[in-house]
Protein backbone atom coordinates (compact mmCIF):
# COMPACT_ATOMS: atom_id res chain seq x y z
CA UNK A 1 0.00 0.00 0.00
CA UNK A 2 0.65 3.33 -0.47
CA UNK A 3 0.83 5.89 2.19
CA UNK A 4 -1.57 9.38 1.40
CA UNK A 5 -0.45 11.58 4.52
CA UNK A 6 2.58 11.57 6.90
CA UNK A 7 2.79 13.35 10.09
CA UNK A 8 2.40 12.78 14.16
CA UNK A 9 -0.67 11.87 16.40
CA UNK A 10 -0.24 14.65 18.87
CA UNK A 11 -1.70 12.69 21.99
CA UNK A 12 -1.04 15.44 25.37
CA UNK A 13 2.87 15.87 24.98
CA UNK A 14 3.65 12.70 23.37
CA UNK A 15 4.12 12.82 19.54
CA UNK A 16 3.73 9.52 17.68
CA UNK A 17 5.22 9.86 14.11
CA UNK A 18 2.81 7.47 11.79
CA UNK A 19 1.80 7.34 7.99
CA UNK A 20 -2.07 7.23 6.41
CA UNK A 21 -3.00 4.90 4.49
CA UNK A 22 -6.71 4.07 2.76
CA UNK A 23 -8.39 1.34 4.39
CA UNK A 24 -11.12 0.58 1.84
CA UNK A 25 -10.77 -0.01 -1.75
CA UNK A 26 -13.51 -0.40 -4.57
CA UNK A 27 -15.34 -3.95 -4.87
CA UNK A 28 -17.38 -2.56 -8.27
CA UNK A 29 -15.87 -4.10 -11.94
CA UNK A 30 -13.41 -1.48 -13.45
CA UNK A 31 -15.44 -0.14 -16.65
CA UNK A 32 -14.22 1.83 -19.39
CA UNK A 33 -15.95 4.94 -21.43
CA UNK A 34 -15.63 3.97 -24.91
CA UNK A 35 -16.86 5.77 -28.29
CA UNK A 36 -19.80 3.25 -29.38
CA UNK A 37 -18.84 4.48 -32.79
CA UNK A 38 -15.34 2.20 -33.02
CA UNK A 39 -15.16 1.09 -29.48
CA UNK A 40 -12.32 3.47 -28.78
CA UNK A 41 -10.83 4.70 -25.39
CA UNK A 42 -12.60 8.10 -24.49
CA UNK A 43 -9.69 10.41 -23.05
CA UNK A 44 -10.14 13.86 -20.62
CA UNK A 45 -8.61 16.71 -21.27
CA UNK A 46 -8.32 20.16 -19.37
CA UNK A 47 -8.88 22.51 -21.87
CA UNK A 48 -8.37 26.47 -22.04
CA UNK A 49 -11.73 28.46 -21.74
CA UNK A 50 -10.25 31.26 -23.80
CA UNK A 51 -7.76 29.90 -26.17
CA UNK A 52 -9.27 26.73 -26.61
CA UNK A 53 -6.14 24.63 -26.06
CA UNK A 54 -5.52 21.76 -24.08
CA UNK A 55 -3.24 22.47 -20.93
CA UNK A 56 -0.61 20.41 -19.01
CA UNK A 57 -1.08 19.51 -15.51
CA UNK A 58 2.74 21.21 -14.60
CA UNK A 59 1.04 24.14 -16.26
CA UNK A 60 -2.45 24.45 -13.93
CA UNK A 61 -2.44 26.23 -10.69
CA UNK A 62 -5.17 26.84 -8.01
CA UNK A 63 -6.49 30.47 -7.28
CA UNK A 64 -9.40 32.04 -5.42
CA UNK A 65 -11.13 34.91 -6.76
CA UNK A 66 -10.94 37.70 -4.04
CA UNK A 67 -12.29 41.01 -4.94
CA UNK A 68 -12.63 40.22 -8.79
CA UNK A 69 -8.98 39.36 -8.76
CA UNK A 70 -7.72 35.66 -8.52
CA UNK A 71 -4.76 34.53 -5.96
CA UNK A 72 -2.82 32.12 -6.86
CA UNK A 73 -1.82 29.45 -4.29
CA UNK A 74 0.78 27.30 -4.57
CA UNK A 75 1.67 24.43 -1.67
CA UNK A 76 3.26 26.30 0.61
CA UNK A 77 0.27 28.31 0.77
CA UNK A 78 -1.61 25.71 2.07
CA UNK A 79 1.23 24.60 4.44
CA UNK A 80 1.41 28.17 5.60
CA UNK A 81 -2.30 28.71 6.11
CA UNK A 82 -1.62 26.11 9.35
CA UNK A 83 1.43 24.70 9.14
CA UNK A 84 0.27 21.98 12.55
CA UNK A 85 -2.69 20.94 11.40
CA UNK A 86 -0.99 19.95 7.91
CA UNK A 87 1.92 17.51 9.67
CA UNK A 88 -0.25 17.05 13.32
CA UNK A 89 -3.12 14.83 14.19
CA UNK A 90 -4.18 16.50 17.69
CA UNK A 91 -6.29 14.69 20.14
CA UNK A 92 -8.36 17.09 21.37
CA UNK A 93 -10.17 14.93 24.04
CA UNK A 94 -12.10 11.63 23.69
CA UNK A 95 -15.37 10.14 23.45
CA UNK A 96 -17.53 7.70 23.52
CA UNK A 97 -17.71 6.45 20.20
CA UNK A 98 -21.83 5.82 20.28
CA UNK A 99 -22.16 9.59 20.59
CA UNK A 100 -21.12 9.94 17.30
CA UNK A 101 -24.20 9.69 14.64
CA UNK A 102 -23.19 7.92 11.73
CA UNK A 103 -24.21 10.81 9.57
CA UNK A 104 -21.40 12.11 10.13
CA UNK A 105 -19.03 9.29 9.52
CA UNK A 106 -17.30 9.77 6.00
CA UNK A 107 -13.71 7.34 5.20
CA UNK A 108 -11.43 5.19 7.22
CA UNK A 109 -7.68 5.33 7.18
CA UNK A 110 -5.34 3.06 8.41
CA UNK A 111 -2.64 4.15 11.14
CA UNK A 112 1.26 3.04 11.18
CA UNK A 113 3.94 3.94 13.38
CA UNK A 114 7.14 5.37 12.44
CA UNK A 115 10.68 4.71 13.50
CA UNK A 116 10.92 5.99 17.32
CA UNK A 117 6.93 5.51 17.76
CA UNK A 118 6.39 2.08 18.26
CA UNK A 119 6.06 2.35 21.95
CA UNK A 120 3.54 5.33 22.35
CA UNK A 121 1.80 3.88 19.23
CA UNK A 122 0.78 0.51 21.10
CA UNK A 123 0.19 2.80 24.42
CA UNK A 124 -2.12 4.74 22.49
CA UNK A 125 -3.56 1.67 20.79
CA UNK A 126 -3.94 -0.26 24.71
CA UNK A 127 -5.29 3.20 26.46
CA UNK A 128 -8.05 3.06 24.15
CA UNK A 129 -8.60 -0.44 23.98
CA UNK A 130 -8.95 -0.67 27.84
CA UNK A 131 -11.09 2.55 27.99
CA UNK A 132 -13.13 1.96 25.55
CA UNK A 133 -13.11 5.14 24.13
CA UNK A 134 -11.90 6.72 20.61
CA UNK A 135 -9.52 10.15 20.51
CA UNK A 136 -11.25 12.83 18.83
CA UNK A 137 -8.97 15.37 17.08
CA UNK A 138 -8.41 17.38 13.66
CA UNK A 139 -6.13 17.51 10.71
CA UNK A 140 -5.40 18.45 7.21
CA UNK A 141 -5.50 16.33 4.12
CA UNK A 142 -5.32 17.68 0.56
CA UNK A 143 -6.33 21.13 1.05
CA UNK A 144 -9.08 20.74 3.86
CA UNK A 145 -9.19 20.01 7.94
CA UNK A 146 -11.16 17.17 9.07
CA UNK A 147 -12.63 16.32 12.07
CA UNK A 148 -11.49 12.54 13.20
CA UNK A 149 -11.73 9.19 15.50
CA UNK A 150 -8.54 7.67 16.17
CA UNK A 151 -9.79 3.93 17.81
CA UNK A 152 -8.25 0.61 17.81
CA UNK A 153 -9.56 -2.16 15.36
CA UNK A 154 -7.09 -5.52 15.16
CA UNK A 155 -4.58 -4.39 16.35
CA UNK A 156 -3.76 -1.55 14.49
CA UNK A 157 -5.05 2.06 14.79
CA UNK A 158 -7.98 3.07 12.43
CA UNK A 159 -8.48 6.54 11.61
CA UNK A 160 -12.08 7.83 10.45
CA UNK A 161 -13.08 11.09 9.22
CA UNK A 162 -16.07 12.59 10.54
CA UNK A 163 -18.16 15.48 8.59
CA UNK A 164 -18.42 19.02 10.82
CA UNK A 165 -22.39 20.29 11.50
CA UNK A 166 -22.02 22.41 9.17
CA UNK A 167 -21.84 20.20 6.32
CA UNK A 168 -24.75 17.90 7.42
CA UNK A 169 -27.72 19.11 5.56
CA UNK A 170 -30.52 20.69 7.72
CA UNK A 171 -33.62 17.67 7.70
CA UNK A 172 -35.72 20.60 7.22
CA UNK A 173 -35.12 20.77 3.15
CA UNK A 174 -37.23 17.27 3.28
CA UNK A 175 -41.20 16.48 3.42
CA UNK A 176 -42.11 14.18 6.55
CA UNK A 177 -45.18 12.02 6.61
CA UNK A 178 -47.86 12.81 9.00
CA UNK A 179 -49.63 9.54 9.20
CA UNK A 180 -50.75 8.56 12.36
CA UNK A 181 -50.15 4.92 13.24
CA UNK A 182 -52.58 2.21 15.22
CA UNK A 183 -51.19 0.25 18.19
CA UNK A 184 -51.45 -3.24 16.59
CA UNK A 185 -49.62 -2.11 13.81
CA UNK A 186 -46.75 -0.99 15.97
CA UNK A 187 -46.92 -3.69 18.15
CA UNK A 188 -46.99 -6.20 14.36
CA UNK A 189 -44.21 -3.94 13.36
CA UNK A 190 -41.70 -4.42 16.47
CA UNK A 191 -42.86 -8.69 16.30
CA UNK A 192 -41.45 -8.43 12.68
CA UNK A 193 -38.01 -6.92 13.72
CA UNK A 194 -37.76 -9.34 17.02
CA UNK A 195 -38.09 -12.21 14.39
CA UNK A 196 -35.92 -11.09 12.07
CA UNK A 197 -32.87 -9.40 14.56
CA UNK A 198 -29.75 -11.33 14.07
CA UNK A 199 -26.22 -10.94 15.48
CA UNK A 200 -24.58 -9.03 12.92
CA UNK A 201 -21.55 -10.63 10.86
CA UNK A 202 -19.95 -8.63 8.00
CA UNK A 203 -18.74 -11.49 6.49
CA UNK A 204 -21.98 -12.94 5.14
CA UNK A 205 -22.70 -9.87 3.40
CA UNK A 206 -20.46 -9.65 -0.55
CA UNK A 207 -21.32 -7.36 -3.18
CA UNK A 208 -23.62 -9.83 -4.80
CA UNK A 209 -24.47 -7.12 -7.43
CA UNK A 210 -20.99 -7.31 -9.15
CA UNK A 211 -20.37 -10.71 -9.51
CA UNK A 212 -24.12 -10.65 -11.07
CA UNK A 213 -22.78 -7.91 -12.88
CA UNK A 214 -20.26 -9.90 -14.37
CA UNK A 215 -22.49 -13.06 -14.92
CA UNK A 216 -24.17 -11.06 -17.77
CA UNK A 217 -21.17 -9.57 -19.12
CA UNK A 218 -20.18 -13.02 -19.81
CA UNK A 219 -22.96 -14.25 -21.22
CA UNK A 220 -23.50 -11.39 -23.45
CA UNK A 221 -19.79 -11.78 -24.75
CA UNK A 222 -20.93 -15.64 -26.06
CA UNK A 223 -23.92 -14.99 -27.67
CA UNK A 224 -26.18 -15.80 -24.65
CA UNK A 225 -29.00 -13.90 -22.87
CA UNK A 226 -30.20 -13.96 -19.42
CA UNK A 227 -34.09 -14.01 -18.28
CA UNK A 228 -34.56 -11.59 -15.85
CA UNK A 229 -37.76 -10.21 -14.45
CA UNK A 230 -37.90 -6.13 -14.33
CA UNK A 231 -38.53 -4.80 -10.93
CA UNK A 232 -41.05 -1.36 -10.79
CA UNK A 233 -41.65 0.84 -8.06
CA UNK A 234 -45.34 1.18 -7.05
CA UNK A 235 -46.94 4.05 -5.75
CA UNK A 236 -50.26 3.17 -4.00
CA UNK A 237 -51.30 3.80 -0.73
CA UNK A 238 -50.73 1.63 2.00
CA UNK A 239 -54.54 0.61 2.89
CA UNK A 240 -54.06 -2.30 5.25
CA UNK A 241 -50.45 -2.30 7.07
CA UNK A 242 -51.58 -4.66 9.63
CA UNK A 243 -52.73 -7.14 7.02
CA UNK A 244 -49.12 -6.75 5.29
CA UNK A 245 -47.14 -6.86 8.41
CA UNK A 246 -48.76 -10.86 8.91
CA UNK A 247 -47.85 -11.35 5.60
CA UNK A 248 -44.48 -10.53 6.38
CA UNK A 249 -43.94 -12.14 10.04
CA UNK A 250 -45.64 -15.46 8.15
CA UNK A 251 -42.82 -14.95 5.18
CA UNK A 252 -39.90 -14.64 8.23
CA UNK A 253 -41.15 -17.59 9.99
Amino acid sequence: MKSIWTGAIGFGLVNIPIKLYSATQESTLDLDMLDKHDLSHIKFQRINESTGKTVQWKDIVKGYLYKDNYVILTDKDFEKASPEKTKLINITSFIQEEEVESIYYETPYYLEPQKGGDKAYVLLREALEKSGKAGLGSFVLRNKEHLCLIKPYEQVLILNKIRFQEEIRDVKEITLPKSKLKSDEIKMALSLIDQLTDKFDISRYKDSYSSELLKHIKAKSSGKQIKTTPMKVTHRKSTDLLSQLKASLKKAS
